[in-house]
């Protein structure tokens, strides 16, 4: 596999896995045993009301009193063993994450509530530094046991906003920049994430175990982290609202890299104001007044057909519904809107990655993992070669291969490609379509209907929207628009840079018009809905 199909699937596919509790499924028990076992679980937890909570329901709860964020928590983490062993989308859970509730259960009662999040369970991707009981491994055995010195500053934000860390998530190992051949979701601490709409589906990546978690209900929210596709395809798989954020919003120290010239964290969520109040904690910002269910009328929306429609029948048809209602919500629809040089910095793209994975994975390794044996790209390569039954049983390491034969970054090639990439996403791209026609956003199929978890031959990718954002380091936000044959599929809102409060209005609007979510069923196997 090469070019395009070789850099999606590295990047836009990975997911997660956990081992923590009984089987949920039990031989060929059926989807109404699980779901009817587990309402059992929930009322003996005082938990059946939290599938599909907000954080509003949730923070109401907690304000009159009929809930505890201990009793809250404690129901999370009875579900997570109850189904997870299944999803594989917990990597572990927080030893102390009820004493951490209690702590701010006791603030609550002492009238020191800090915000929309206090007590508020979250889940972080296991790429993501927590100075805790944890670990931060990116999934790969390489770095069992190495101990951060300090929570990533995204981390520390939730913390002082009062959230209560859950647990850690499965992902595509190394956010899946390892091998051009690799099955989303699988990681070797994990294994193989599922998909809760239907097991045997793949819930994309690499944000996979964040995306397959909270449409489970394992938590409230949760985060994910994205290079290119990694937040907002899962969200688009698991039916949830996930937000990229302009490159920068968020602070990206302390999360294992791919690239810093790509590389963000964001938001995943149910809807899109648990969206909005999450990006608000890790921006420092209040996307509150975004949430104007009018917020479509007169918006300038472009529809960008040309690479980004026609590879999946279902996922057109459901994304022109949701045009359709766009227009009917007083949207004015421009289509076509395409972009300009889609498609045509794939290659350098790659060439980028691979330069700065190098380079800042070496970095990340001195400053937040500096009692890690592993201290550089070829120290992860050779633990690979010598752990294959554990780490490579199934795909190879061609990419960090590829990756660890570039040079520094002060290399001509590198530096022709990232001023490439910059010129044909922002200046010659996306620049130009928004200001020719005066648009807020451009919308387009996310991705396709979730494909067969195929760990022989890897990915069945089709096609995905998410590069020219990715690149451009402009933001994007997935919304679910409905379901093919009872499978998810999202639509992108795309901005200009620092857009993201009139992106997050625009999908509020939408999704406040359509309602498109449906609560996952567990089922084994796809069946036709």
């Amino acid at each position: 596999m090469a070019g395009v199909l070789s850099r999606r699937s590295f990047l836009q596919y990975g997911i997660a896995a956990t081992l923590v509790g009984p089987h949920p499924l039990r031989g060929n028990e059926s989807s109404s045993d699980v779901l009817g076992r587990l309402r059992e679980a929930k009322a003996e937890s005082g938990g059946e009301e939290l599938e599909e909570a907000t954080v509003v329901q949730l923070q109401e709860a907690m304000r009159t009193g009929a809930r505890t964020s201990r009793s809250i928590c404690a129901a999370y983490l009875a579900r997570i063993a109850e189904l997870d062993p299944k999803l594989h989308a917990v990597l572990e859970t927080n030893p102390d994450a009820l004493a951490v509730a209690d702590q701010l259960d006791g603030e609550r009662r002492a009238n020191r509530v800090r915000g929309p999040l206090h007590g508020i369970p979250v889940l972080v991707k296991d790429n993501i530094a927590t100075v805790d009981r944890m670990m931060t491994t990116a999934g790969s055995l390489a770095l069992v046991g190495a101990t951060p010195p300090r929570d990533a500053p995204l981390v520390a934000r939730l913390r002082a906003a009062g959230a209560v860390i859950l647990g850690k998530t499965n992902l595509s190992e190394w956010a899946n920049i390892r091998s051009s051949h690799s099955t989303s979701g699988w990681s070797a601490r994990g294994g193989q994430c599922a998909n809760p709409y239907a097991l045997d589906r793949n819930p994309c990546g690499s944000s996979s175990g964040t995306g397959a978690a909270i449409t489970a209900s394992f938590a409230a929210v949760g985060i994910g982290t994205e290079t290119d596709g990694s937040i907002v395809c899962p969200s688009s798989a698991c039916s949830l609202v996930g937000v990229k954020p302009t490159l920068g919003l968020i602070d990206g120290a302390g999360i294992i890299p791919i690239a810093h010239s790509q590389d963000t964290a964001g938001p995943m969520a149910r809807t899109v104001a648990d969206a909005a109040t999450l990006l608000g904690a890790l921006a420092g910002r209040d996307y509150s007044s975004s949430l104007d269910p009018a917020g479509l009328r007169g918006a300038r929306i472009g529809v960008a057909r040309k690479k980004f429609f026609g590879y999946s029948p279902q996922a057109d048809a459901l994304v022109e519904v949701a045009i359709d209602m766009l227009r009917r919500q007083g949207a004015v629809i421009v289509d076509p809107a395409d972009i300009p040089h889609a498609g045509e910095y794939d290659d350098s793209e790659l060439t980028v990655l691979l330069y700065e994975l190098k380079t800042d994975l070496a970095a990340y390794l001195a400053a937040w993992a500096p009692n890690s044996k592993i201290k550089t790209l070829a120290d992860v390569i050779a633990f690979n070669e010598a752990n294959k039954a554990t780490e490579m049983p199934y795909f190879g390491q061609e990419l960090f291969l590829q990756a660890q034969e570039k040079g520094p970054l002060t290399d001509q090639a590198y530096r022709d490609a990232l001023a490439k990439n910059q010129r044909l996403s922002r200046s010659e791209g996306l620049d130009v379509v928004f200001a020719q026609n005066n648009l807020d956003a451009i919308v387009a199929p996310t991705g396709s209907p979730p494909w067969p978890t195929d760990l022989v031959n890897g990915d069945h990718f089709l096609g995905a929207s998410s590069t020219p954002a990715a690149v451009a380091g402009y933001p994007s936000i997935a919304v679910p628009v409905g379901y093919s044959f009872g499978l998810p599929v999202g639509m992108s809102f795309i901005g200009r840079a620092n857009t993201e409060a009139k992106l997050l209005t625009l999908a509020y609007a939408y999704e406040q018009a359509a309602k498109p979510r449906t609560p996952p069923r567990f089922l084994p196997q796809w069946r036709p809905a």
